[in-house]
């Protein structure tokens, strides 16, 4: 066993085990020091997801991680409620590979609304079959039993009662799922839809956390790597054929060199202190085949490298009368829409430890995937996936698909090439470089009103470069061929909730131009801005309010409710946009933008997330383009609310990223690679640029948990973009909104109304 492996025989031996662990045998009391190899859990076990001890202890098991959204403390708030103990009675495990059975990746807002519900439904039943072992003690039926607080008592002799623990004792309660099991009331609820402090929170800001970047194991080594020139390409560049040769002798001069590892494309060095690694890592020589394949990528460039980009139809949406619509248009509004490249711009470069014998490979991780990653370790280094454990530990930012999957794979071959326990941790060049980055998107809209000024038809067309970029080494080695993978990832609420006669929707699916996979909003922020631009545009033209002309279309009693919540809570004013243009040589002008969208997640046709609604009050100066926002009014919707306060924090830290990859991001790239490497390269929103911020949560506790991570960003650049024309009168449908696109729009604003008055 390792050193610093903590099982979950282990876990709940501390506490004294009563039950419930998959990894024991039927006897209980038979607790062996080491575990035999184990694949995966089962997920239709009970012991898969809930172990108590005999203090009446409750241990929780989610296959998912918390990436700062909070869902360890909302999970243990589930928890407590469900089975009856006091919250701080609850610990929830993470994303440990050992411990907690494979859910997939933390992706698409899915823990509460997906992963949450088996964790429930076990706590539900470890309290009835508690409640089942204290009705045979006390000779009493169950329903004049109650749990509370790890104890059943007795409804008419509250005296009368025995603990968890004491009921347990002895019993073998591995049983399967039962997805059934009658849950708590809302009126039951303890902790759920309460604010409760994120458990989290005190290790942090105190320095107790123990970061991956913080991890040191005794004769733990150093590891730095060398990538190739083509930084951040995909397929198209020679990946896992590029090198031509590496010139050892340029770093055996240097103290402290352990190894040079070299597995085809692969290059590692292991020092024996950090500092040395880096000097290596930055004076080896190495030749490198020469490509230049990429197109043109800049802000200038992308709209038509991604229209020249090969793709293959595939139709979400197509009723049968939109070519006639189409072709009987009174009013026609025909525009594309350009999303740019994004980064995560995690804080802290990914780094990962990595202890590999030739029996058994730990890996201590900031990985959302942990247990994608251990299939890809073990397959790496031609392991079982039994022989892998993934130690999930928290990171200086992850989420979405940064390098931490490819730092742990790098730090696993370096271990084994060593023996020995290797630490490494990539450059703010190479991290910014090579994570897979939120892709373009190119979103091609036609369509129009009838001559009553209503919708007659709407099209769109949206590509979205993208897979779930394979974790590197794997390919530097060649252990999976450097191929073109299209994955059917641009459809993610491609298909707008308006109601509206004729539509078709097309999801153009291509492969990646350069390293790329999801994002926060995946291929949906991108889409909702076409279609909420789209609808706001129509609305001018029509000359109605933005708001009003969009309900028309809507029947979601939900997302009415919302709307009409948000109009309230903004105090919006009715009437046609950019209704009073700036006169004169005004500078500063005003303006207020709305956009709506309820996410939509997952393998089309998908499934609902969080509905939410944005009103953006800004302000911009016509002669410098420089936007300021003012105050952004949010409405929220994710059905019953775990923990209110996370939820809000949630929506906070949405409307701030998401503004600023609206207003200021964008990766630029040469013909060969990315050339936005450090913080001046790719600039985010500073504290003294961040807008007021009025968030209204919509609470619905008798309808299911709905995902938040994400939501409240998916309608941001639409809302921007409205209230940027009713401020100005232009559209702009090319993020980023920088000065520079404003002045572009209003150039070409004046141009055009020079031409048409001269006509």
């Amino acid at each position: 066993m390792s050193r610093l492996e903590l099982t979950r025989r282990r876990l709940l031996q501390a506490g004294g085990l009563v039950m419930v662990s998959s990894l024991l045998p039927v006897s209980l009391n038979a607790l062996a020091d080491t575990p035999a190899a184990v694949g995966d859990l089962p997920l239709d076990r009970v012991d898969s997801f809930i172990g108590l001890t005999a203090d009446g202890q409750v241990t929780a098991f989610n296959g998912h991680v918390d990436l700062g959204t909070g869902i360890r403390t909302a999970l243990a708030q589930i928890v407590a409620d469900e089975i009856s103990v006091s919250f701080d009675h609850v610990t929830v495990i993470l994303g440990d590979t050992q411990r907690t059975p494979d859910q997939g990746p933390t992706i698409a807002s899915a823990t509460i609304q997906v992963t949450s519900i088996p964790l429930r439904q076990a706590a539900a039943q470890v309290r009835q079959l508690l409640l089942g072992l204290a009705a045979r003690a006390f000779a009493l039926p169950v329903d004049r039993l109650r749990a509370e607080n790890g104890r059943v008592f007795a409804v008419d002799k509250p005296h009368v009662s025995l603990s968890y623990g004491d009921l347990a004792n002895g019993q073998n309660l591995q049983v399967a799922l039962d997805k059934t099991v009658k849950l708590k009331s809302v009126a039951d609820s303890r902790y759920v839809g309460k604010a409760v402090p994120r458990v989290d929170i005190p290790a942090k800001v105190t320095g107790q956390l123990t970061y991956v970047h913080d991890l040191r194991l005794p004769g733990m080594l150093h590891g730095r790597v060398v990538r190739p020139p083509y930084t951040g390409a995909d397929s198209s560049a020679p990946l896992g054929s590029g090198l031509l040769s590496v010139d050892r002798a340029s770093i055996s001069h240097l103290p402290g060199i352990v190894k040079l590892v070299v597995i085809n494309d692969f290059i590692g060095i292991v020092a024996e202190r950090e500092e040395q690694a880096i000097a290596a890592m930055r004076q080896l020589k190495t030749v490198w085949r020469p490509w230049s394949g990429l197109p043109d990528l800049s802000v200038q460039g992308l709209q038509v490298a991604l229209a020249d980009n090969p793709k293959s139809d595939r139709v979400l949406r197509d009723d049968a009368g939109v070519d006639a619509a189409l072709a009987s248009l009174h009013t026609e509004v025909n525009a594309d829409y350009v999303w740019p490249y994004h980064q995560h711009a995690s804080i802290g470069p990914s780094c990962a430890v990595a202890d590999v014998s030739s029996e058994h490979a730990e890996i201590w991780s900031g990985t959302q995937n942990p247990h994608d990653l251990r299939k890809d370790i073990a397959h790496l280094l031609d392991r079982q996936p039994e022989q892998v454990h993934i130690n999930r530990m928290e990171a200086s930012g992850c989420y979405g698909r940064n390098c931490a999957d490819d730092v742990s794979a790098d730090a696993a071959l370096l271990s084994q090439a060593t023996g020995k326990p290797v630490r490494v941790q990539l450059m703010r060049e190479q991290e910014s470089g090579w994570e897979p980055k939120g892709t373009g998107q190119l979103m091609r809209v036609r369509g129009g009103l009838d001559q009553h000024g209503q919708v007659a038809a709407y099209e769109l067309k949206t590509s979205y470069p993208s897979n779930n970029a394979v974790t590197l080494s794997l390919v530097l080695t060649g252990k999976v061929a450097n191929r073109a993978d299209v994955q059917q990832m641009g459809d993610r609420t491609a298909i707008p909730q308006y109601e509206y006669p004729n539509m078709r929707v097309i999801c153009q699916d291509a492969a990646p131009i350069v390293r790329a996979s999801w994002m926060r909003g995946v291929s949906a922020l991108p889409n909702v801005f076409a279609h909420e631009s789209w609808i706001d545009e129509l609305a001018w033209h029509a000359g109605q309010d933005p708001i009003a002309f969009r309900l028309q279309y809507l029947k979601d009693p939900r997302a009415v409710a919302l709307i009409n919540a948000l109009k309230k809570q903004a105090g919006w004013q009715d009437g046609p946009a950019h209704r009073n243009p700036a006169t004169g040589e005004q500078a500063w002008v005003s303006g207020r933008g709305f956009a709506y969208a309820r996410y939509f997640h997952s393998k089309f046709p998908g499934f609902g997330a969080a509905w939410a609604a944005w009103v953006c009050d800004l302000s911009v100066n016509r002669h410098s383009g420089q936007i300021k926002l003012d105050k952004i009014f949010v409405a929220h919707d994710c059905g019953r609310i775990i923990n209110p306060a996370g939820v809000r924090h949630q929506v906070h830290g949405n409307i701030l990223q998401s503004a600023s990859r609206v207003l200021k991001e964008f990766v630029t790239f040469d013909a060969s690679a990315v050339t936005s490497l450090d913080w001046g390269g790719y600039p985010i929103l500073r504290f003294d640029e961040l807008p007021q911020v009025d968030v209204q949560l919509l609470d619905y506790p008798d309808e299911p948990s709905m995902g938040a991570g994400e939501s409240a960003s998916v309608p941001s650049a639409a809302a921007i973009a409205n209230a940027l024309f009713d401020a100005l009168g232009v559209r702009l449908r090319e993020v980023p909104f920088t000065p520079e696109q404003v002045l572009k729009a209003l150039k070409q604003q004046a141009s055009a109304n020079a031409e048409r008055d001269k006509s």
